[in-house]
């Protein structure tokens, strides 16, 4: 007696052969590697984006991405395997939608969902039987059921029978070799068992090891106690600071003494405050959610609180130094900005505390450039418009500033020859450790 065709076996087949075609919506920090990811198991991904010139540079083989570069890019788009477009029309072509857009905060802390319901309304234009769509954005649990299921089911067709839908959240740590996309384990839940074995048939060809979980709503909270767990734990470091710079005792020196400790610790640095789209965001998506069922989440709305006054106490501490050692006020004063990445070694600058800083610093007087050899230029951003445009200055100009404040430890700086060359070093990532002659010239923040 044979077997009746379940709904999803041909998207199954075609999955586990390589044949499916894949769309990824969004084209940047998560949609580019997980298509390299995709593209190298045979796939052929169709890359979406409304930013024209970015699907023009892709379709040339030119990468957007400083960390990623052009060859990986020439090399799939040569072999066929990959076009970018700005035709949203062209969703029906994928047999598997993935949707990794951003997912910011409003302006009253809110989620900003924006992206993620008009991509959906997008995909539900062109939506056909037998499509998976994954959204991989991080967001608070349910938003894949309440927020996308609903859009996609609008024009009649049903999630588990007509469509399939699941969740994945994204794990990217842009510019670590250690872990890419292929060696990080994926999370995955579905709306429905069908689902998640398409979900994770997919990604079981793409990533080393995937991780299967009961619900679309289970992988959402995944990655929001993956990032509230980082962001607490850096606001405790980040608050031990204020205490340990009071008292005269280096927290560097502190946290890299404690990790020795083989069992119940595990090490967090403190820094200028959080950046990247994830820490400072996602904890915020979760105290949301959260009031909806009647909770208060003080421990988690506390971390943020802390990490968020860490621009301040970086220009608090820069104008006391200033102050004792030089007798200027800030209002005098020619501050460089050392690194606006929100992290070393990448060009990535979304939810840089190196902005705010920037704002602060300015608000009080002071003129300030900044110095970054992976940014040249700074980009447009909702928070920080009026700091779009500006551009790198040479580091070796340091010395004609008042003091230089060290926000990204980029490996690319000669952190040597910059405590040399300036007068004063106000450094918030301890980058200058291995530096001689910093006695009464370099000060942490």
């Amino acid at each position: 007696m044979h077997r009746p065709v379940e709904p999803g076996d041909a998207l199954k087949q075609s999955i586990e052969q390589g044949t499916a075609i894949v769309g990824i919506v969004g084209m940047g920090y998560v949609g580019l590697p997980l298509m390299l990811a995709a593209t190298a198991k045979n796939y052929r991904v169709i890359g979406f984006d409304i930013d024209a010139p970015k699907v023009e540079g892709l379709n040339r083989g030119n990468s957007p991405l400083k960390h990623i570069g052009d060859v990986a890019i020439e090399k799939v788009v040569a072999a066929g395997r990959f076009e970018a477009t700005a035709d949203l029309s062209r969703f029906g072509e994928a047999d598997v939608v993935i949707i990794c857009v951003p997912t910011p905060l409003g302006p009253h802390q809110e989620p900003d969902l924006s992206f993620v319901a008009e991509t959906t309304r997008s995909i539900a234009k062109c939506l056909r039987r037998g499509q998976l769509v994954i959204l991989e954005s991080t967001t608070y649990p349910g938003t894949t059921e309440e927020v996308v299921r609903p859009i996609l089911e609008a024009g009649g067709m049903r999630s588990g029978t007509d469509f399939f839908l699941a969740f994945s959240p994204e794990r990217e740590d842009p510019g670590n070799a250690d872990f890419t996309t292929h060696a990080i384990p994926k999370v995955v839940g579905g709306d429905g068992a069908t689902a998640l074995e398409l979900a994770a048939s997919f990604y079981r060809r793409v990533v080393t090891r995937v991780v299967e979980v009961s619900s679309t709503q289970t992988a959402e909270a995944v990655k929001i106690v993956e990032n509230v767990f980082r962001a607490v734990n850096i606001a405790l470091v980040n608050e031990l600071k204020l205490v340990f710079n009071r008292i005269g005792i280096d927290i560097f020196e502190v946290v890299d003494a404690a990790k020795t400790k083989p069992f119940g610790y595990m090490p967090f640095y403190p820094g200028p405050g959080l950046g990247g789209h994830c820490i400072p965001i996602d904890p915020f998506y979760l105290t949301w959610k959260a009031r909806e069922y009647g909770i208060d989440t003080r421990f988690i709305e506390l971390a943020g609180q802390i990490n968020s006054t860490m621009p301040d106490y970086v220009v608090r501490r820069t104008a006391e130094m200033l102050d004792r050692l030089t007798g200027k006020g800030l209002s005098q004063a020619r501050v460089l900005i050392v690194g606006v990445a929100y992290k070393k070694n990448v060009d990535d600058t979304r939810e840089s505390p190196a902005f705010a800083i920037i704002d602060l610093l300015e608000e009080r007087g002071a003129k300030v450039d900044f110095h970054d050899p992976h940014v040249l230029e700074i980009p447009r951003t909702r928070e920080h418009a009026k700091l779009a445009g500006r551009r790198s200055v040479e580091a070796a100009a340091v010395g004609s500033y008042d003091v230089a404040v060290i926000v990204t430890d980029h490996a690319a700086i000669d952190w040597q020859a910059l405590v040399d060359n300036a007068k004063l070093v106000i450094d918030t990532r301890n980058a200058t450790a291995k530096v001689t002659g910093r006695d009464g010239k370099v000060f942490s923040a």
